[in-house]
């Protein structure tokens, strides 16, 4: 009998322990479809984001096919001509300089939040939160892959949205490397590639429409996503 209750008793302390866990793994940023990063101050978030950039300042997070997978798509939006376009955090420029040399017809600039984009070709210091008078309405389209850097993301992509031109894009890209589960201080932003329209409708309803495709990240050999955001005409004046 008092082997019986030493091992209910055992039981029954496993369980709770069990039931923390769970209620634990729930609340964990592997069970949530986006994930957003607090920072006690904008001073912070900037420093975080300026040390980081330096300290990858020789990596290359965009890759060639990917980037050509834009190109051709955005070929196929507006045709011959001139498609001038801008992208944002760019750190050591490739996407800029990419789609430049590439890309017949492309004019390009970049955006970094640190001072080192003084140093790069075609890139200027500046935090894509921002509004920018010179910007708003001048681009065929505006491509990051760094929304995940972003600690205000929707605000991020409204200034994008007003830099582009009445039927421009605003294109971002999203891997699982980008997901809840790596965002914290350095990457603030994390999200599902499979929910980050679910979000887009949540943000902004029907002022705008989202495509997607999705390609081969070869550098980190996992699929991405590039998700077309268009407003719609008839509600462009709202956002």
């Amino acid at each position: 009998m008092r082997l019986r209750q030493i091992a209910d008793s055992v039981v029954q302390k496993l369980n709770e322990g069990l039931r923390y866990v769970f209620v634990d793994l729930l609340k964990s940023k592997a069970f949530v479809d986006f994930y957003l990063h607090q920072y006690p101050s904008y001073e912070e978030y900037r420093k975080v984001q300026i040390y980081h950039n330096y300290r990858k300042l020789g990596r290359v997070w965009a890759d060639a096919a990917t980037m050509d997978l834009l190109a051709g798509a955005l070929r196929e939006q507006f045709g011959s001509g001139t498609i001038r376009g801008i992208c944002h955090g760019t750190r050591n420029g490739f996407e800029q300089n990419h789609l430049n040399d590439q890309h017949a017809g492309f004019e390009v600039i970049g955006t970094d939040i640190s001072p080192s984009a003084r140093d790069f070709p075609n890139s200027v210091e500046w935090d894509f939160h921002n509004v920018n008078p010179d910007w708003q309405g001048q681009f065929d389209f505006v491509y990051s892959n760094s929304l995940d850097q972003s600690w205000q993301p929707k605000v991020a992509l409204e200034a994008w949205l007003d830099q582009v031109r009445p039927g421009g894009v605003v294109v971002i890209e999203y891997s699982d490397e980008q997901s809840p589960l790596a965002a914290g201080a350095m990457d603030p932003f994390g999200v599902r590639p499979v929910a980050v329209p679910y979000v887009l409708a949540d943000w902004f309803g029907h002022d705008v429409s989202v495509s997607f495709r999705q390609s081969y990240k070869a550098n980190i050999k996992k699929p991405n996503w590039l998700f077309f955001i268009r407003r719609n005409p008839a509600t462009a004046a709202a956002i």
